[in-house]
């Protein structure tokens, strides 16, 4: 592979991971800081969530934390597992009845988010990512 196309390949999954993290984070925030985490655990209790306060503490840390983690680049692998995880729950729990399309609440949004999470999950996480660096540093340790 030529050396233009590997740099193409990085800044494509650096652009694609800064917003899947900004989205997850803006979420994240959402339920700690905005609405509150009593709220976000009476809001998942009235859509029929199970275990609603754990699943609001589950998807408020993966959202939050794991939003952070993709921009800067690190355990992208995992975060993108857990917020896959996160976004198949809001799908059957919260969407599913709702149809497709966004607009009337329809599961679109986190399924096309699922998306970006498999491709940032599998891809080369791109020069500015943490993980990139980390593993770099790892790979001469273990050499």
């Amino acid at each position: 592979m030529t050396a233009q196309l590997e740099r193409g390949q990085g800044l494509a999954s650096t652009i694609a991971r800064v917003i899947l993290g900004g989205i997850f984070f803006a979420h994240g925030w959402q339920k700690f800081v905005t609405n509150g985490m009593d709220a976000t655990a009476k809001a998942f209790d009235g859509m029929g969530v199970p275990a609603p306060t754990l699943s609001a503490w589950f998807a408020g840390i993966v959202e939050l934390v794991g939003g952070a983690a993709l921009i800067i680049g690190l355990a992208v692998p995992i975060v993108a597992v857990l917020g896959i995880i996160d976004m198949l729950g809001a799908i059957i729990f919260v969407h599913w009845d709702n149809g497709f399309f966004a607009t009337g609440g329809g599961y679109e949004l986190p399924l096309a988010l699922i998306a970006g999470l498999i491709a940032v999950g599998i891809a080369s996480h791109g020069p500015l990512a943490a993980d990139t660096h980390l593993l770099k540093s790892r790979s001469k340790v273990n050499a």
